[in-house]
C-alpha cells in the first residue's frame, strides 16, 4: 500500500497521479535500454512489464549502475537496488531501510499531494518490528506446518476436479480457468469467505495495485477506491460475524481475536486484508500461469520433467525464482548512508527489484534460462528477504507442486497457443490470458 497514516477513510474530491501513472505515462513506446543514456533508464514502467520488454533495462544496470538514481516531481529520490547482495543487504537492515513509508513508489516525504486512500493502520508488511512481528504472528498459525496438512488433501481434490474437467483439443484460457479458479478457491477456504462470493476476492486482488487507465482494470483512482471501499464493507460483516464465534482457524477469525489486532476495526485493517488477498491470489496464479508459459519456452525442461515426473519438486523453487510475481518491494532510509558506494540521503526510497535480483548472473548461471535442476534455485528472493520474508511461501509452493504432480499424471503436453497478454504493472508481473489447447494421456 502506500505512505501511511492515521487518519480515517475520507473520500477523495479529486483525480490526481500516483508515480505509477507518471510513468505509465510517460513510458509508452519506451525505446529499448541499449537506445537510451544511462541516467534515462528508469524500470519502474509499466509498460516495460505488460510488452514482457524488462530484461535488457535490469541487465544494464546491474553491469553498469547496480543502484540506480532516479527522480521525478511526484515520487522524489528513489533508487533502483537491482544486484542480489545489494537487495540482500537492504532487506537485511530495516532500522535503515524501513517499511513503514510503505511498500510500492510513493509521494516524496512532506509532500501535500494526496494518498490514494488513507488508513487506520498500514499492513504489517508496511511496518517495522516490533509492531510488525506482532501482528505478522497473529495470522501465522494459518500457514503452518499443521494447517498445511490440512489444506493439503483440501488442495489435491480441488485440482483433480479441476484438471479432470478442462476440454481436450479446444484452446481455452489457462489463466481464467485454472490459475484463478484454484487460487482464489484457495484464498476463500483460508478467509472462510462465502464460496459463492469468492470472485469478489479475485477483482479487489487485481484492482490493488491496478494502473487506473482507459479500459484497464480501473479506469479512474475514483472507481479504484470505491470498489475497495465496498471490501472493506464487505469484511467489516464478516468481522461482526467472527467476533460472535470461537476463534477459528480462517485468517478473518485470527484478525478478530489475536492479542495485537482485536481492538482494529475491519476499516482499520483494510492494509491487512488486501495484503492477504494479494498475497495469497496474484502471486500463486501467476506463478502457476508462469510455469506453464515457461515448460512452453524451454521445451527440453518440459521433456526433462515429463520423463522424470520426481523433478516436480526442483521445478518449483525454479519457476519461482524465473517467475519473479512480484518485480519489487520498496524501502525508505531512516538516515544518511551509503550502499555499494552510492550516496543515499535520509528519506530516499530504495526499489529492491527482486525480478533483476533473480537474475543476477553472479548468482544464478544462464539466469535467463528455466532450468528445473538449477543446484541452487531455492536461494531466489521471490519471497523477500530477512523480517518480512514472505510467511505464505510453504503455501505457495504446496499449491505449484500439487498442480504440476497432478498435470503430469493427466497430461502428455499443455501447449501455448499465442503469447500470453499480460499485467499492466511494475509490481505485479502477471498474465491476464495464457491460451493453450492440452492433450490427455
Amino acid at each position: 500500500m502506500s505512505e501511511s497514516t492515521t487518519e480515517p477513510l475520507q473520500p477523495t474530491t479529486a483525480e490526481f497521479r500516483t508515480p505509477e501513472m507518471e510513468q505509465a505515462k510517460a513510458g509508452r513506446g519506451v525505446p529499448e535500454a541499449h537506445e537510451l543514456a544511462l541516467e534515462d533508464i528508469n524500470p519502474l514502467n509499466a509498460n516495460l512489464f505488460s510488452e514482457h520488454r524488462w530484461h535488457g533495462h535490469f541487465e544494464r544496470l546491474r553491469r553498469e549502475d547496480p543502484v540506480h538514481f532516479n527522480e521525478i516531481e511526484s515520487a522524489g529520490r528513489y533508487w533502483s537496488v537491482t544486484k542480489y547482495q545489494d537487495i540482500k543487504t537492504v532487506s537485511s537492515d530495516w532500522e535503515t531501510f524501513s517499511s513503514a513509508r510503505g511498500i510500492t513508489l510513493g509521494f516524496p516525504v512532506g509532500s501535500p499531494a494526496p494518498t490514494f486512500f488513507s488508513q487506520g493502520s498500514p499492513a504489517f508488511i508496511s511496518q517495522d518490528p516490533p509492531r510488525q512481528t506482532e501482528q505478522r504472528k497473529t495470522v501465522r498459525p494459518s500457514v503452518a506446518p499443521r494447517n498445511l496438512a490440512r489444506l493439503e488433501p483440501i488442495i489435491r481434490e480441488r485440482t483433480c476436479v479441476l484438471l479432470d474437467s478442462l476440454p481436450e483439443g479446444e484452446t481455452f484460457d489457462w489463466v481464467d480457468t485454472v490459475s484463478v479458479e484454484l487460487t482464489t478457491a484457495m484464498l476463500a477456504t483460508l478467509f472462510d469467505f462465502p464460496f459463492e462470493d469468492r470472485a469478489k476476492l479475485t477483482r479487489w486482488s487485481d484492482i490493488v495495485f491496478a494502473i487506473p487507465q482507459p479500459g484497464g482494470v480501473v479506469e479512474s483512482q475514483t472507481q479504484k477506491r470505491n470498489e475497495l471501499m465496498e471490501c472493506v464493507d464487505y469484511f467489516s460483516g464478516l468481522w461482526e460475524d467472527r467476533k460472535k464465534r470461537p476463534e477459528g482457524n480462517d485468517l478473518v477469525s485470527m484478525l478478530v481475536h489475536g492479542e495485537a489486532t482485536k481492538h482494529m476495526a475491519a476499516a482499520d485493517h483494510l492494509g491487512n486484508l488486501l495484503l492477504l488477498i494479494v498475497g495469497g491470489n496474484d502471486t500463486t496464479r501467476n506463478t502457476m500461469s508462469g510455469s506453464v508459459y515457461a515448460l512452453n519456452q524451454f521445451p527440453e525442461q518440459y521433456d526433462k520433467l515429463t520423463a522424470n515426473p520426481g523433478l516436480v519438486e526442483k521445478l518449483v523453487p525454479e519457476i519461482i525464482r524465473w517467475q519473479t510475481p512480484l518485480p519489487y518491494m520498496r524501502r525508505t532510509a531512516t538516515r544518511d548512508c551509503e550502499l555499494a558506494g552510492k550516496p543515499i540521503r535520509k528519506h530516499d526510497q530504495l526499489l529492491m527489484w527482486y525480478v533483476s535480483g533473480n537474475r543476477d548472473e553472479d548468482v544464478f548461471d544462464n539466469a535467463d534460462a528455466l532450468d528445473i535442476e538449477r543446484p541452487n534455485a531455492s536461494r531466489h528472493l521471490s519471497f523477500g528477504h530477512g523480517t518480512h520474508f514472505c510467511m505464505g511461501s510453504r503455501l505457495a509452493e504446496l499449491q505449484v507442486r500439487i498442480l504440476w504432480e497432478e498435470i503430469l499424471q493427466r497430461f502428455k503436453r499443455i501447449e501455448v497457443q499465442e503469447e500470453p497478454s499480460r499485467t499492466f504493472s511494475s509490481f505485479v508481473n502477471g498474465y491476464t490470458r495464457l491460451p493453450v489447447s492440452l492433450t490427455r494421456k
